[in-house]
């Protein structure tokens, strides 16, 4: 079966918003519940907790991610995978207690070569809807990398944000990664098992998920905007960020549109992003 095959693939889960999801995901990011969830609204990128696949403990591949097969395509001859970004549109508010259903179908499969050796891209959009009809839609891109060369290339600080910038830093740990993977049912052993990850995979630390630090960036908008609602919001993995390192956090004003990063200690962009409010 080759990955055109895969094209045009569906599956479709149901799940309930769960009040204990989100009031563990507010612990985790150290955020009062009542500020991050005010009436129960289900956060910006919180339905990341969603639709959790379990898989039993046989089905397993070695590096804890489900065993390649099924709905995404096997890409066995590349072991890294990655998220690689994203774009999400919110059409209505899902609630504590909402029931709802996703499907998911796969848009695109690309091959590439790229300076870490041969790529292949899988973007798969998924369509969250609940009570009142439409209200997530999001295209998820993930790509699949080989272990030749580095895992981490140096990279170049990013010139100093423009006047009029906001943000803060955040101290990523392995207790926070731990929980993070939890609550989101991410059994990938980068985020938590620091001696696979270095020994394995080559890393020199554990991995900040990706959409934990888009979840960071997204809630930097709450914070600047208290009240206001996110309609768009597009984000690209640059580069990995490590567990050991500092991260920060910050947006400025663009056109029509704040402009978001995730910056290590080194000042290179690990995460950039776009939000459009409504």
């Amino acid at each position: 079966m080759s990955y055109a095959d895969f094209v045009g693939k569906t599956e479709t889960h149901t799940d309930t918003v769960w009040p204990l999801l989100i009031r563990g995901l507010a612990a985790t990011l150290d955020i009062p519940p009542e500020e991050f969830a005010p009436n129960g609204v289900l956060p910006p990128l919180a339905h990341w907790m969603l639709f959790q696949e379990w898989v039993p403990a046989h089905g397993l591949g070695p590096d804890g991610h489900p065993r390649r097969g099924g709905f995404l395509p096997p890409v066995h001859d590349l072991p890294r995978r990655m998220w690689a970004g994203g774009r999400v549109r919110f059409e209505a508010d899902l609630h504590v207690g909402d029931p709802v259903t996703k499907v998911s179908e796969i848009l695109k499969v690309d091959e590439k070569s790229g300076g870490s050796g041969r790529l292949v891209f899988v973007t798969v959009r998924h369509s969250i809807s609940g009570p009142a009809g439409l209200a997530i839609e999001e295209e998820h891109d993930i790509v699949y990398r080989g272990t030749e060369g580095a895992a981490v290339k140096a990279a170049e600080p990013a010139p100093p944000p423009p006047a009029g910038h906001f943000g803060h830093t955040e101290q990523p740990n392995p207790i926070l990664l731990f929980r993070y993977s939890a609550l989101t049912a991410n059994g990938h052993r980068i985020h938590y098992d620091l001696d696979y990850v270095t020994n394995e995979e080559g890393y020199p630390g554990l991995i900040v998920h990706g959409p934990l630090q888009a979840t960071w960036l997204a809630d930097l908008v709450r914070r600047h905007r208290p009240g206001a609602k996110l309609k768009k919001f597009s984000f690209r993995g640059r580069r990995p960020a490590f567990h050991q390192n500092a991260l920060q956090v910050i947006g400025w004003e663009g056109p029509g549109k704040l402009l978001l990063e995730t910056r290590d200690h080194e000042g290179a962009i690990c995460m950039s992003a776009e939000a459009e409010l409504a």
